[in-house]
């Protein structure tokens, strides 16, 4: 059974390991491995950007909102270039950049406070946000695209991604 954490920063932070470097990031790791290079960077029409794209969006969302606007660490991002970009990347440096950007986050993690979690800040210059709503914003997001890079995956392959093949979805708690 899981250990938890009995004070909210620790609890927030277990979490937002949990959702991003748990299920998150293995399911992308998942999905490309399924995938040519061809097919990440294929985007099916004009108004869709390809999984590469999605994978150099959340790197660059979860350094700008997590390792920047909560750890305050210098900010580089230049989001329209995630979009913009093309490929080929090799599927093994997209996964470097995510792999890099959680060792980030991990280090943010470890360094706040919960003073931290309730001090408001300003993130990409545009939103006010607290510690928390930050964590909240890159758990919800980072869920989101892994949900359309499984989507684009299970697409093109015809496939189950199998996330939850060990487990009894079925079962019930006698609480």
């Amino acid at each position: 059974m899981t250990d938890y954490p009995t004070d909210f920063k620790n609890a927030l932070a277990q979490q937002v390991r949990v959702r991003l470097f748990e299920e998150g990031v293995p399911r992308i790791k998942k999905c490309l491995a399924q995938l040519s290079e061809e097919e990440v960077w294929h985007r099916p029409n004009e108004n869709l950007v390809s999984v590469g794209n999605l994978i150099l969006h959340l790197h660059g969302n979860v350094r700008q909102w997590i390792v920047v606007g909560l750890g305050g660490r210098k900010d580089t991002r230049i989001r329209q270039e995630e979009f913009d970009e093309k490929g080929p990347i090799a599927h093994d440096v997209l996964i470097e950049k995510l792999e890099n950007v959680m060792a980030e986050v991990e280090e943010v993690l470890q360094e706040i406070t919960p003073d931290d979690l309730l001090k408001i800040r300003s993130v990409q210059g545009l939103f006010t946000e607290s510690g928390v709503s930050i964590l909240v914003h890159v758990i919800e997001h980072f869920s989101y695209h892994v949900g359309q890079i499984t989507w684009h995956t299970k697409l093109i392959k015809n496939m189950d991604m199998g996330y939850y093949a060990e487990m009894d979805l079925d079962g019930h708690s006698d609480q």
